[in-house]
Order: structure tokens, then C-alpha cells, then sequence
């Protein structure tokens, strides 16, 4: 369950703040507007069964840089959350499948994860209360009968083999009507779920065998665009710049003229941004692999000369992905800072955002006391609290000051949102 002991709110320790307090303004102004056009992007490209979105908030820029459409931590919410979550489910499952009654989670393959499992947990009792029948079902190969799992919490999991017949999927004494994914497919679609006649959410297609980060900022980038007309601001404060490289092989150092070149354009595009907007910080580049999640294979650059001197430890970390997967593409991103802090010993924080539908449902903060504001949170090993958001990302105060708790919380839920629609349109063109 989320940690309570931090009840306070992440404050913004920097000076940059004046385009994000312009930002939160026009998103308090014009809350009307960006809800109806929001309602209206729905009903052309539904979204997702469900999401996560990584949000850096550097005082002058709000963005996303990562968008997880398989994600865990569900047990990081607020439990106060947990009726938002359960009717957003309704909606969706209801939309997925009219007549559904029985749901099929399947989740990822490492039941060693107990924090996985905790979250795994949280889903299937999310379901459960939405109204369904709810089992879980494990690709597991290892896997001939029943496991039963105890958690911290004092819950259980209970993982069963899935059995393939004919074209559909079932559990021993269990034929699901829905199977909700929640494994990103890293390793590819696994014969036993290909063509299957039950509706499968979100589809395989989109496991990370297939979508490229890429992709998904190439749509980011166009609802950005369209948003930031809409509220007629700079989209550059919303959204991060990115380039990417294909044909690499960190180990035999193939593919570094790619990448030198196109850090030390994107290195050159940020500054440009950054002399516009009177920011005195140096600019950085992270690099990470262009499909995958976990944190994994991400570097930060601050000049094209760091491509040439990745050291073997440093090529090895990025010539892999989790289950061994080669990385042979990645997606340079524009770095933002995290100004957040928490606490005396001001630990470097960073919002997550969670949506289950088109409906914010919570998040929380990934909070480092290791790391600094230009470095991954995300990372294996690293120790992490999770301080989950007070207040709901719905409901704004514009009686306060644009960036009171209410309203920062609003301002993430809209963002996270647009980082919802591009992957709504990944779904549609997919």
C-alpha cells in the first residue's frame, strides 16, 4: 500500500516557474474548453484499457516522457482512489465486451516481484469489485497447476496455468469473456493468445515486441501541437523534443555516427529553447532503448562527445533489454528537469499519473534521495517511496493559486491525458 508518512505535497524548488504558472492559468481559464475538445478526441479514437505516464516538471516545461500502456503499481494509489478506479473499469469492461462475466488477467511472468504482485493484486481486485468474476491466468511454462503466492499485504495471488482450445482461452473450470492484458509482450505474442476470439485489451500488437517509443511521441507531438493551438501557448512547454536512431549495435559501436549527430542537433534545438525562454541550466539528452520498459537501457548526455566515450559498462547497459531482448534502436529525448522535491534532505521527485478508460484515477510520486533532477527515477536497484497524490486530478480550484495542490494535480491530469491520446491513437492505427 502507498506510503502515508509523506503527506506533504512535493514543492517546486527553482526560480524557472513563470511559463508553468502561465501554463497552469490558461488550463484553469480555459478548463471548459480542454474538457470539451477532450470529450470530443474520445469519441474519435476511444483510449485504452489502461495507462501510466512518467511527468517532469522542471518549472518551465510540463511533459511526459514515458507512456506505459501495460503498467503495475497499482498499489501506489491512494485508497481513497480506489471508487474512481472500480467505476472506470465498469465503463471500459462494459464498453470491451456487452455481455462480459468473466475476466482473464494475465499478468507478467516474474512472480519474484512481490511489489509486482502486490499491484497484480490491486487489479484483480479492482475487477472484482467493478462487478466480475476475475482469475488469473500465467504464461508461465513452468507453470502445471495452481500457485499460490502470499504477499506483504497479508493478500494472496493465486496464478493458474492458461489452456489454449480451439480459439479460445480458459483456466481450468474458467471461460473468460475478456482477458485483460498486463504483460508487455517484450519477447513477442506467444502462440497460445494468437487469434483468439475473445477480446483481448489492450491488443498484443501493442506489447513492446511491436510499438516503438518513437511512434508514440510522433503522435504526442501532434496532439501537443493541436492542444497548445487550442490554448494558444508555446507546445514546446509541453512537450519534450526527440529524435531517434535505428541500425545500432552498442557492442561493436555501430551506429555511433547516427547518434552523435542527431545529440548534438537536438542538444543545439533545446539550447535554442532555452536562450528563448532565458533558462540558465545546461541542456541534456536522454537516450534510452526505443521499445521496452522496468527503467531500462537509459543514459543521460550532455554532449555528443558522451557517445563516443560510453564506457563497456555503459554499452553493455544498453546493448540489452529486459529478457535478454538487443537493443538495436533507441529514442533520444529531450531532457526535462525535475524541480520537485520532498522532505529535509530535498529527495528528487517525479509524478506518475494513472488512467484506467479516458478517466484520471490517481498517481503518485516516485521519490529518489539518491538521484539527481536531470537523471532517471525509473531505474533498477534504486530505492523509491511511493507518495501517493492527495487529491484527485479532477477537480480544480480556481479560487487558489494556479499552482495550489488542487490545481498542479489538474495540470498533470491534463497532460497525462494528451500523453493518453497519442496512445489512443497508436490503438486506432494499430
Amino acid at each position: 500500500m502507498p506510503t502515508q508518512a509523506l503527506a506533504a505535497v512535493p514543492h517546486l524548488t527553482t526560480a524557472l516557474t513563470g511559463p508553468l504558472q502561465t501554463l497552469e492559468t490558461l488550463l484553469l481559464e480555459n478548463q471548459s474548453r480542454i474538457e470539451s475538445w477532450l470529450r470530443q478526441e474520445w469519441l474519435k479514437t476511444p483510449a485504452p484499457v489502461y495507462c501510466s505516464v512518467d511527468l517532469r516538471n522542471s518549472g518551465f516545461k510540463l511533459a511526459p516522457v514515458d507512456t506505459n500502456l501495460f503498467p503495475a503499481g497499482f498499489n501506489n494509489l491512494s485508497p481513497g482512489f480506489l471508487p474512481l478506479c472500480i467505476q472506470a473499469m465498469q465503463t471500459k469492461l462494459e464498453q470491451t465486451c456487452k455481455t462480459a462475466a468473466n475476466v482473464l488477467i494475465i499478468p507478467e511472468d516474474h512472480t519474484r516481484n512481490l511489489f509486482y504482485m502486490e499491484s497484480l493484486a490491486t487489479l484483480r481486485d479492482i475487477v472484482d469489485r467493478a462487478g466480475y468474476r476475475v482469475r488469473i491466468g500465467s504464461l508461465r511454462p513452468d507453470l502445471d497447476g495452481l500457485e499460490v503466492i502470499d504477499l506483504p499485504s497479508g493478500r494472496q495471488v493465486r496464478l493458474e496455468p492458461v489452456i489454449r482450445e480451439g480459439r479460445r482461452v480458459r483456466l481450468d473450470g474458467f471461460d473468460p469473456c475478456v482477458v485483460l492484458l498486463n504483460n508487455d509482450l517484450m519477447g513477442g505474442t506467444p502462440a497460445i493468445l494468437k487469434d483468439i476470439e475473445q477480446p483481448i485489451t489492450p491488443p498484443p500488437g501493442l506489447g513492446w515486441s511491436n510499438r516503438l517509443k518513437s511512434a508514440h511521441f510522433g503522435h504526442y507531438h501532434e496532439v501537443a501541437t493541436e492542444f497548445a493551438r487550442l490554448i494558444d501557448i508555446d507546445p514546446w512547454c509541453i512537450n519534450p523534443l526527440f529524435r531517434n536512431c535505428g541500425k545500432l549495435d552498442f557492442k561493436k559501436r555501430e551506429g555511433e555516427a547516427c547518434l552523435e549527430k542527431n545529440v548534438r542537433s537536438l542538444l543545439e534545438d533545446i539550447q535554442k529553447k532555452y536562450d528563448e525562454y532565458g533558462i540558465d541550466k545546461p541542456p541534456f539528452v536522454v537516450m534510452k532503448a526505443d521499445a521496452g520498459t522496468y527503467g531500462m537501457g537509459i543514459l543521460t548526455l550532455t554532449s555528443a562527445e558522451d557517445v563516443l566515450t560510453l564506457n563497456r559498462k555503459q554499452r553493455t547497459k544498453m546493448a540489452s533489454m529486459k529478457g535478454g531482448t538487443t537493443v538495436s534502436r533507441v529514442l533520444l529525448q529531450e531532457g526535462v528537469y525535475t524541480f520537485e522535491t520532498i522532505g529535509e534532505d530535498e529527495a528528487v521527485a517525479e509524478p506518475v499519473v494513472y488512467m484506467i478508460d479516458h478517466f484520471v484515477v490517481g498517481g503518485f510520486y516516485r521519490v529518489h534521495t539518491d538521484r539527481g533532477p536531470n537523471e532517471n527515477l525509473n531505474a533498477p536497484g534504486m530505492h523509491f517511496e511511493p507518495l501517493a497524490f492527495v487529491e484527485p486530478c479532477n477537480t480544480p480550484d480556481r479560487s487558489r493559486e494556479p499552482d495550489a495542490e488542487p490545481n498542479r494535480f489538474y495540470a498533470y491530469g491534463v497532460i497525462a491525458r494528451l500523453a493518453l491520446l497519442a496512445a489512443a491513437r497508436e490503438l486506432a492505427e494499430h
